[in-house]
């Protein structure tokens, strides 16, 4: 009898897979949660459960230990990655509330083809083949999408 190896995943690959199931999951249930109210107060109570829980997290697993060795430099940049998703999410709620989520989804997740182009650009990520035939996969199927 043969035995083989047993296949063993990165902990970030299964975080990101995990990732991926809860954020399809996330605008299922926010397009319900949408029906009789604006898009802006769905995204508040979203916004507050996150905030809420993470709160939570943080304080109940000594997370803060490391609040001192944050510098001015990575606090801005956090700061400005939080403005964007504020504006990333806004945008994707109100067109979550009037457009089919199908659609809104496979639009936002199209997002990747600009995160893959800054990654090259100011992170000197590198820029296989691979990623760049799926990052063209990916921004074919947005504009097969939004095509009248």
């Amino acid at each position: 009898m043969k035995f083989t190896k047993p296949f063993k995943m990165e902990t970030w690959i299964l975080y990101a897979l995990i990732s991926m199931v809860f954020a399809g999951l996330t605008s299922v249930l926010a397009k319900y949660g949408l029906q009789n109210i604006n898009s802006d107060l769905g995204l508040g109570i979203r916004t507050t459960t996150i905030f809420v829980l993470l709160l939570i997290f943080i304080l109940s697993t000594d997370k803060l230990k490391d609040l001192p060795l944050i510098t001015n430099k990575q606090f801005l940049l956090l700061i400005l990655s939080g403005i964007t998703t504020t504006l990333s999410w806004v945008f994707y709620y109100r067109a979550m509330k009037t457009g089919l989520v199908s659609y809104v989804a496979a639009i936002d997740k199209a997002s990747i083809v600009i995160t893959l182009t800054l990654s090259f650009i100011l992170l000197k990520e590198p820029m296989t083949p691979k990623i760049i035939l799926g990052g063209l996969l990916i921004f074919g199927g947005m504009l097969v999408l939004i095509w009248k």
